[in-house]
């Protein structure tokens, strides 16, 4: 009998107890093994004796700070991703944490949702979580990822990678709002989105929308002032 892959274990270093135990439950619920200390001390210690797949790292700790801890763990364990919690609205925080050894940050307050796709996206990224599936669906279409093509009966559209990605990014979250932020950075890999003026994204959406959209109407919704939404 095949024997189950284990499951990753990602520590966190936070300090605020109802965030370290909300991380651990979303975490464990989402089928990963989660370690959690509230200093950076404790922290460092066991990211440096014990293997883990992601640390996830507050800023402001007391005693040794997340930005010191990331640098030490960066230097011992050049391969290991680390993602950093950060104030919202500190840029500073994102420049020195990203300056440390930092993989990518999420800004508190965070959404779930968010937090675990850039946890997947580093994890993929480091070749610990497969690859997404080569192929999906999408309202009628069935997309073709390394193809590069939907197909709906017997219609057929080519589309761009980032289209694809567009695509995947709605499937996956299909029936919730997606903001324009959480798109630049899953699609376009952007990692400084808060305040950018855009409408590359917007673009990209009108493009894809004149491919998939058939006779009922639009398969992609604009929600007004929140972003997109997958109307399948």
């Amino acid at each position: 009998m095949k024997q189950p892959k284990p499951k990753i274990r990602i520590l966190i270093v936070e300090d605020e107890e109802s965030i370290r135990d909300g991380l651990c439950d979303v975490l464990a619920y989402h089928g990963y093994a989660p370690a959690a200390v509230e200093s950076g001390e404790e922290g460092l210690e066991r990211g440096l004796a014990e293997s883990f797949g992601l640390v996830v790292v507050d800023v402001m700790l007391p005693g040794l700070d997340g930005f010191e801890l990331c640098r030490r763990l960066r230097a011992e364990r050049p391969r290991l991703p680390i993602l950093m919690l950060t104030a919202k609205g500190a840029e500073e925080d994102v420049v020195c944490g990203l300056g440390c050894g930092a993989d990518d940050y999420v800004t508190k307050p965070f959404s779930i949702r968010e937090l675990v796709a850039r946890i997947e996206a580093l994890l993929r990224r480091s070749g610990q979580l497969d690859p997404p599936a080569e192929k999906l669906s999408f309202g009628p279409w069935e997309i073709d990822v390394a193809g590069l093509q939907a197909t709906a009966g017997e219609r057929r559209v080519e589309l761009t990678p980032r289209e694809v990605e567009l695509l995947r990014v709605f499937s996956r979250e299909s029936g919730r709002v997606v903001s324009r932020s959480t798109l630049l950075r899953e699609v376009w890999g952007m990692t400084h989105v808060e305040g950018i003026e855009t409408r590359t994204v917007d673009v990209h959406i009108a493009k894809l929308r004149k491919k998939i959209d058939l006779d009922a109407g639009s398969l992609i919704e604009t929600v007004r002032g929140a972003g997109y939404r997958a109307a399948v």
